[in-house]
């Protein structure tokens, strides 16, 4: 029996020495050929109670371990192993979280990810939840919100549903398997108890609606063909530019009648709260070539609107837009009707052969006049040259005449000394209007402001203009005298130089703001008084005092612009004047003190200036000085500060020599301009 256990041990110690015994790999294959880490993401979860208790969950695709750099507390991260996650206590604050990903060779990625962190409920849920273009039963739902830490949506097709966690800035998707309408509702969380959450139906259809876009095996794009008109769904023959889909729609307007078209019935009534502007696609074999998208009710054909607007693309796509701002939403609208060149007879061949996609509506118009930067959707994709550089920012100078939250920013960087920036628009402009308007924020009173517009595809057709600013550190509203522009040629590009000719140096004293680009047809009277734009300036005159807008009869010296005022004090009273009421009151709030510009034919003339309400001139103010120079020009000033900024300003009084009465003589005539605060 000993013999027996004896050999029975021996044979177990063989067997571990044997199993213990040190094996070599060296195939290195799966290192050498590992995926490099990507589609990195993180997904935050807070317990809601008030603990600022976060777990982070990091993902991607090739990563087999990540380090977590919680972004507050210690800067050391942890290591979390792929499928992991960790935990962190945050008190109240934003942090940015960073994860560096590995894979099995030691290759990294690194990405951010904001964190809110607070405990109070979230506020301003804005959700968004869109039909995929692709797929008429798949569901896009983002969201975005203040002070929340993370979302939850639940989109209602199943039973005790746990819900799909996602971020700002994040897009989750969810394919249904039926028909039928839903209630998708998305919960923001906090790190508190309270939550805020939106609840929307959704209904899942697959019928013909907007928007088109060809696409779909699954859609009957039903086109019903009208006097020479014929359209057919084919795959796009010019896959390029801003339409790489992969099906479009044929036009071909044969000989029939010059109205020749086709229309189109939608499964449902088009729902126009979701926005008023209609865009599509169209490739055109010719500039110019007209497009007419009408609306109409298929049971009521009366019942309908339509918009026309002109091709400005030869061979190539372009995104049309059609305003239909002032459709009657009371009626009702299920058919869209496409014409091309109404008025003019097909012949069905290459020439009137159009190919159009991706019909829909939109809440907003293209970029396009006027520019006020206060869109956060709109992308203000400024193209910088030579040294200029524009930014879109919010506004640093809040006060004035400009109290809007965002404006255009331009630095002049050392260049060229025409150093500039300019803007695409979406569209030519319209210039049934004239008088370019922009509010200007210069560090320097006769810095040079140069607005120029031209065609993008072939800046040869330009205009320009170019004005001189009278104020420093204050906004302008500059005028932009258009009224010579060849209208036959198209521009859909602005162009911004300021201080042309000399060249920047990216300091403050080349740094400028901008904004309200605009087109108007007349403009308003306001300060400063320059004179010098193509208006009737309606000045009232009293009892003897006599103004008119004339061409600067002595341009030298300090003023050598070409409109000038002209007071002539004829006998009547000794205050005898005149007065001009503005477009609105005058702004006190930052500058006080007057400057006005005066040529006088004897020194120790009185000139006074006076504000009033106009609709009450028991409210005013007035100075008055002395001239000191005979016959030339000089700059008065007049101090306002003891003015009570309390009441309203809109009315600007002139009087020479108050207390002489005049003589309509050589001796009582003068000149004023450039009536500014400062």
């Amino acid at each position: 029996m000993k013999a027996i256990k004896y050999i029975a041990g021996l044979a177990i110690a063989l067997s571990v020495f044997t199993a213990c015994k040190k094996t070599t790999y060296e195939d290195l294959s799966l290192v050498a050929t590992a995926t490099d880490p990507d589609q990195l993401s993180v997904l935050f979860e807070i317990t809601q109670d008030n603990s600022g208790l976060v777990t982070i969950t990091p993902n991607g695709t090739g990563a087999v371990k990540y380090e977590v750099y919680y972004g507050h507390g210690a800067a050391t991260p942890v290591v979390v192993m792929a499928g992991k996650n960790t935990t962190h206590t945050y008190p109240e604050g934003i942090y940015t979280v960073k994860i560096v990903a590995y894979n099995v060779a030691g290759k990294t990625k690194e990405f951010t990810q904001q964190l809110t962190v607070s405990f109070r409920a979230p506020e301003n849920l804005d959700v968004i939840t869109a039909i995929d273009a692709g797929n008429n039963f798949k569901l896009n739902v983002s969201a975005s919100a203040l002070y929340e830490t993370n979302f939850r949506v639940f989109f209602g097709d199943v039973p005790n549903e746990v819900g799909t966690v996602f971020l700002e800035g994040q897009t989750v998707s969810h394919v249904y398997a039926n028909v039928g309408t839903y209630n998708v509702r998305v919960v923001a969380y906090s790190g508190g108890a309270a939550t805020t959450q939106i609840t929307r139906p959704i209904t899942i259809v697959d019928p013909l609606l907007l928007p088109i876009t060809f696409e779909s095996a699954t859609v009957n794009y039903a086109f019903t063909n009208f006097d020479g008109g014929n359209v057919t769904v084919i795959n796009n023959p010019q896959s390029s530019g801003i339409n790489t889909s992969a099906k479009v729609a044929r036009m071909v307007k044969n000989a029939g009648q010059p109205w020749g078209g086709s229309f189109i019935t939608l499964s449902s009534p088009i729902d126009f709260n979701t926005g008023k502007i209609f865009r599509m696609k169209v490739w055109s074999p010719r500039a110019g070539a007209k497009v007419l998208l009408k609306v109409e009710n298929s049971a009521n054909t009366a019942q309908n609107y339509e918009k026309e607007v002109l091709t400005t693309v030869a061979n190539g796509w372009e995104d049309m837009v059609f305003d239909y701002q002032a459709v009657n939403t009371t009626n009702s609208y299920n058919r869209i009707v496409f014409i091309f060149d109404n008025g003019t007879m097909g012949d069905g061949t290459a020439n009137f052969t159009f190919l159009m996609d991706d019909i829909r509506l939109v809440s907003s118009l293209p970029l396009s006049l006027p520019l006020d930067f206060e869109s956060t959707a709109t992308n203000y994709n400024w193209f910088d040259f030579d040294g200029g550089n524009v930014t879109t920012i919010n506004n640093p100078h809040i006060n004035g005449i400009n109290t809007s939250a965002r404006v255009g920013r331009m630095v002049k960087n050392a260049g060229q000394p025409w150093g500039g920036s300019f803007l695409t628009l979406s569209l030519p402009m319209d210039f049934t209007n004239k008088i370019f308007r922009m509010k200007v924020w210069s560090p320097r009173a006769g810095a040079k402001v140069l607005l120029k517009v031209e065609n993008s595809a072939n800046s040869a057709q330009n205009y320009e203009k170019e004005v001189v600013m009278t104020l420093a550190n204050a906004w302008e509203d500059l005028v932009f005298d258009y009224t010579a522009i060849n209208t036959a040629n198209s521009y859909n590009r602005i162009v911004l130089i300021f201080d042309n000719g000399t060249m920047g140096d990216g300091s403050s004293n080349f740094t400028f703001y901008f904004d309200d680009i605009r087109l108007v047809n007349t403009v308003p009277i306001t300060l400063p008084l320059n004179f010098e734009h193509p208006v009737t300036y309606p000045w009232t005159n009293f009892d003897g005092g006599d103004v008119t807008v004339i061409n600067n009869p002595d341009a030298s010296g300090i003023n050598t612009s070409a409109k000038v005022a002209r007071m002539i004090k004829n006998a009547g009273q000794p205050w005898g004047g005149s007065f001009l009421t503005l477009a609105g009151p005058i702004d006190f709030s930052v500058n006080k003190t007057f400057k006005m510009k005066v040529w006088s034919p004897r020194v120790g003339a009185k000139v006074l200036l006076k504000v009033e309400n106009s609709a009450n001139s028991g409210q005013n103010y007035e100075k008055e000085v002395l001239t000191t120079v005979a016959n030339g020009w000089e700059e008065l000033t007049f101090d306002y500060t003891a003015i009570n900024t309390a009441n309203p300003y809109n009315r600007v009084v002139i009087i020479f020599d108050n207390g002489i009465m005049g003589d309509g003589t050589a001796n009582f005539t003068f000149f004023f301009d450039d009536i500014k605060l400062v």
